[in-house]
């Protein structure tokens, strides 16, 4: 048992369960890390203790913040919105795998066709690239980052996983989002000085090496295959094992996406059973 403020609760790994849970999501809330041209998330009290007796809140956010996850409908047309994915997709057995990557670098089909432990058709698969550690308001997170690109998208899709997560800026390389001259970062990109850097680091355009607009969003996404960005958390607590993961989006119509709390639970036991509903 641990007392917060008073009250006991039992915890994540001492429970009359058995169950070990794992919250691989990042701390959320007032100074929330955006991504680069999205509006500050604002908090507001509505009410107070000292004036109301009561404290209620607003936010105003874009559901894409911190961990969350992008229906097919963020950017496929005519695909599921939030709402529409039933239920079983945001639950189920899976791998946290580690492809440790570093600036720029791109994760590839190759990469996780040789992960540990071995990636299988239904699984739920996060990928630990260790970028997760410089989350937070700085170009080192969110314009040099590793990523995803179209090779590792069909990778994902032929391989009919049920879902995909990154403790990456998004589900594609940054160079492949906006951030390079892609959508409305045409011509120059957000980040036209990153785009330059790259340039004089690599010798070669960013539109050279990375040609398309998202196409890990595209390649799984029209297929069902949601994803989580921005994986954080106690992560490395459970990389390289295979786990229970839930993450449930709200009940929001037409949503595009939606604020998860990802938890990896693993049963040390084996002993815990669902009620039969008997």
């Amino acid at each position: 048992m641990v007392t917060i403020r008073g009250i006991n609760f039992q915890e994540n790994l001492d429970n009359d369960m058995g169950l070990e849970f794992y919250d691989l999501s990042h701390p959320w809330g007032l100074g929330q890390p955006c991504w680069p041209y999205f509006e500050d998330v604002k908090i507001e009290r509505l009410h107070t203790m000292a004036k109301s007796g009561v404290l209620t809140q607003r936010i105003t956010t874009v559901m894409h913040s911190g961990t969350h996850i992008d229906a097919p409908a963020h950017v496929v047309e005519g695909t599921p919105f939030m709402d529409e994915v039933p239920l079983p997709h945001f639950f189920g057995t899976g791998v946290v795998v580690s492809i440790p990557k570093g600036k720029w670098e791109v994760i590839t089909g190759d990469d996780l066709e040789k992960a540990t432990p071995e990636i299988h058709e239904g699984d739920i698969v996060v990928v630990n690239t260790g970028w997760h550690h410089h989350y937070g308001d700085n170009r080192m997170y969110y314009a040099y980052s590793p990523g995803f690109y179209k090779d590792a998208g069909e990778w994902f899709a032929d391989k009919k996983v049920k879902m995909i997560g990154t403790d990456t800026q998004a589900l594609d390389h940054p160079l492949g989002t906006a951030i390079g001259p892609h959508g409305p970062g045409w011509p120059n990109g957000l980040l036209p000085d990153i785009n330059r850097e790259y340039e004089r680091e690599t010798g070669r355009k960013v539109i050279e090496d990375f040609p398309e607009w998202e196409p890990c969003h595209q390649a799984i996404l029209k297929h069902g295959i949601c994803g989580i960005e921005n994986i954080g958390g106690e992560l490395d607590k459970v990389t390289g094992k295979r786990v229970t993961f839930a993450a449930f989006p709200w009940r929001w119509t037409k949503g595009d996406g939606c604020i998860v709390r990802l938890v990896a639970i693993v049963d040390p036991s084996g002993r815990y059973r669902f009620e039969t509903g008997k």
